[in-house]
């Protein structure tokens, strides 16, 4: 297990969900905040969402930044189809107060200059906006940075909102493209890796039998997830996209990472946020792909987690 001094942008969404769900109970990493971002669901939305996971999880000594509530460029594009109307799928949902606080954009830059230089990792689970926004308006936080680990893009796989391209990038692929040319050395978590963790009926099921509410809340989200995908893609088991580069910071063992060249689409309307992954001449590149997950592993880590 590694140590990890973290932010994580997010817009839950139901991955993102037990994702977060995942970070909040592993003592091995050291929160700093959770920034959010218009995607899945609207801004206001996904900021909730992150406040009742938080106080799900007992967590509310980590603060929730609201952050951008819209692609740097693009009109914004939303995947609610996939997360429900509230973006949490069918979990019975809390009230929660809203939190003042900065803009998670400042956050993001006052916390990066407040740490020593490579000690803060950003975990990226949704658009890349908040983190392109903050190296645009501050650029030397981009050296100050240890590594950006993200969930986004797809090589083999394709793409699951249009044929090329994986929700996070399309929803603002300039961002995305800031974020990759930026020189901050990223783990990208592709569609490659997330569609080898599937959440079975017996991974679910793992879960469900540990029965506190954090679990509960956690199996709501996969089975809703896996009705959706069945309906949708038809018969197969949902991915589970956004946990992996938690679970990669917590256990590395579970992955298998190649250096790769990275450039995203920006100009092609027909192939918008689609990620060019090179792995010819990419030694000196700063980026990994990740070719290979532990899916029981990952579930397994979960599992263990949430108990």
């Amino acid at each position: 297990m590694s140590h990890s001094t973290l932010i994580i942008d997010c817009d839950p969404g139901v991955d993102d969900g037990v994702a977060l769900l995942l970070a909040f109970a592993s003592p091995e990493l050291d929160l700093l905040g959770v920034t959010t971002v218009a995607g899945n669901v609207a801004a206001p939305l996904t900021a909730r969402n992150a406040r009742i996971i938080r106080s799900l999880a007992g967590r509310d000594d980590v603060p929730v930044l609201a952050g951008c509530q819209r692609p740097m460029v693009r009109v914004p594009v939303e995947a609610g189809h996939f997360h429900g109307e509230s973006g949490l799928g069918d979990m019975p949902l809390s009230d929660v107060p809203d939190e003042p606080g900065p803009h998670a954009v400042d956050f993001l830059i006052k916390t990066l200059q407040d740490h020593p230089p490579g000690t803060v990792d950003i975990v990226v689970t949704g658009p890349f906006t908040n983190l392109a926004m903050a190296m645009v308006l501050e650029p030397a936080i981009v050296g100050r940075i240890r590594r950006v680990v993200v969930m986004g893009g797809a090589r083999l796989e394709g793409g699951n909102i249009t044929a090329s391209a994986e929700y996070n990038i399309f929803a603002d692929p300039h961002a995305a493209h800031v974020v990759f040319a930026s020189g901050a050395p990223v783990i990208v978590h592709g569609l490659d890796a997330t569609h080898q963790v599937r959440a079975t009926q017996d991974r679910i099921a793992a879960i469900e039998a540990l029965a506190n509410p954090r679990a509960a809340a956690a199996a709501s989200l996969l089975r809703f997830s896996r009705r959706i995908e069945h309906q949708i893609v038809r018969g197969l088991d949902a991915p589970l996209h956004d946990p992996c580069p938690i679970a990669w910071l917590i256990a590395p063992r579970l992955f298998e990472t190649v250096p790769c060249r990275i450039a995203v689409e920006t100009a092609s309307p027909l192939a918008l946020g689609h990620t060019a992954v090179e792995f010819r001449d990419a030694a000196a590149s700063p980026h990994r792909w990740v070719t290979r997950a532990d899916g029981q592993g990952v579930f397994d880590l979960i599992t263990e987690r949430l108990k």
